[in-house]
C-alpha cells in the first residue's frame, strides 16, 4: 500500500486541479497559472538541487531561453512545436553547463550558477541591440490561459514522477550518495559527474519548458523580463520552505509563499526585495531542512510519547528541535 501512495495521492490532486479553470474567473485563472508555474519550477529545480545538495541560482537562465525561443519561432512554427524545440535548446545548453561546471562544489557552484544567468541575460542584451537592432520582441500566440494551466500542471505531474520514480531506483541510490558525501560516493563506485549531469539536464529541460509555456502571457518579452534573478531566488526560497529533500517539499513552500509574495509586492512595492532577503533568511535558520522535515521530527517524538499502549508519555530532556 506504501508504494500506491504517491500514485494515489497525485490522481487525486492532478483531478481537483483539473477542475479549477471552470470555478474560477479570469483573476483567479491568472493566480493558478503563477501558483502552477512556480509549483513546476520549485518541482523541476529539485530534481537536480534536492538530494545532490547543489544550490543552483541558475533557473532563470534555462527559464529564459525557453521563453526568448517562443520569441524567436512564434512567427514561423506552430506553438506546440516551439515547446520541442526549446526543450531540446535547454538540453543542450545543460550538457554544455553541466560538462563543465558540475564538478564545482559548494560555494563555487552557487556563484558560477548566478554568473550564467546573467551572462546569458548580457550576451543576449548585446545580440539584440548589435545584430538585430531591438531590445525586445512581441509574442503572439492564440493559445489561451487555460490552456498554459493545463501544460504547467503536466510539467509539474511529469518533475513529481520523475523525482517519484528516480528515487525509487539505484539512480536514486546514487544521488542520495552523492548528497550525503561526494568523496565517499566517488570511491564506492558512483560514477558521480554522470549522475549529476543526467539529474541537471531533466531538470533544466523542465524549467526551460516553464518558460516557454509562460511566454505568451507575456506579449512582449526583452532579456531583462524574463533573465530577471529574482525567478531564481524566489524557486529557491519556496523550494527551501518545504524541503527541497522531499517528494511535495517544493510544492509545499511554493503555494503559499506564491500568495503571499503576491500580497507583498502589492502592499509593499518600494520594500519588496528588502523582505525577500529577510524572508531567505528567516526560512533558512528556522527550517533548513524544510517544513516537512519539521512535522516529521514533531510525528517522530509525539510517536514515542504515546508508547506501545497508546498513552501519551512524557520524554525526558525532550526537544523538539
Amino acid at each position: 500500500m506504501k508504494n500506491l501512495a504517491f500514485p494515489l495521492v497525485l490522481i487525486a490532486l492532478l483531478a481537483v486541479l483539473a477542475f479549477v479553470p471552470m470555478f474560477v474567473e479570469d483573476y483567479g485563472l491568472g493566480l493558478a497559472v503563477g501558483v502552477m508555474s512556480y509549483a513546476a519550477l520549485c518541482s523541476s529545480w529539485a530534481l537536480f538541487s534536492g538530494p545532490t545538495r547543489y544550490v543552483s541560482l541558475a533557473t532563470v537562465a534555462f527559464f529564459g531561453t525557453g521563453a526568448y525561443a517562443v520569441a524567436v519561432l512564434a512567427d514561423y512554427l506552430p506553438f506546440y512545436l516551439i515547446l520541442v524545440v526549446a526543450a531540446a535548446v535547454g538540453l543542450a545548453t545543460s550538457l554544455v553547463v553541466g560538462l563543465a561546471t558540475l564538478r564545482l562544489a559548494g560555494i563555487y557552484f552557487v556563484v558560477f550558477s548566478f554568473g550564467l544567468a546573467e551572462m546569458v541575460r548580457q550576451l543576449l542584451t548585446w545580440y539584440e541591440v548589435n545584430v538585430t537592432g531591438t531590445l525586445g520582441r512581441y509574442i503572439f500566440v492564440e493559445i489561451e490561459a487555460r490552456e498554459i494551466y493545463y501544460m504547467l500542471v503536466a510539467v509539474t505531474a511529469a518533475a513529481l514522477i520523475t523525482r517519484w520514480w528516480i528515487d525509487r531506483g539505484r539512480l536514486g541510490l546514487a544521488v542520495r550518495a552523492i548528497g550525503d558525501d561526494e568523496i565517499v560516493a566517488r570511491h564506492a563506485g558512483v560514477d558521480v559527474t554522470r549522475t549529476k549531469l543526467i539529474l541537471f539536464s531533466i531538470s533544466s529541460v523542465l524549467i526551460t519548458l516553464v518558460g516557454a509555456i509562460q511566454a505568451p502571457r507575456w506579449t512582449y518579452v526583452e532579456p531583462s523580463i524574463v533573465f530577471n534573478p529574482t525567478i531564481s531566488f524566489l524557486t529557491l526560497i519556496m523550494a527551501l520552505l518545504g524541503g527541497a529533500s522531499r517528494l511535495w517539499g517544493p510544492i509545499c513552500g511554493a503555494v503559499p509563499l506564491f500568495f503571499l509574495f503576491e500580497w507583498l509586492s502589492g502592499r509593499f512595492p518600494d520594500h519588496y526585495s528588502i523582505i525577500l532577503g529577510l524572508l531567505f533568511i528567516l526560512i533558512v535558520f528556522l527550517f533548513p531542512d524544510g517544513v516537512l522535515a519539521r512535522f516529521e521530527q514533531a510525528w517522530k517524538v509525539l510517536d514515542k510519547r504515546r508508547g506501545k499502549d497508546g498513552v501519551t508519555k512524557e520524554l525526558p530532556n525532550e526537544r523538539l528541535a
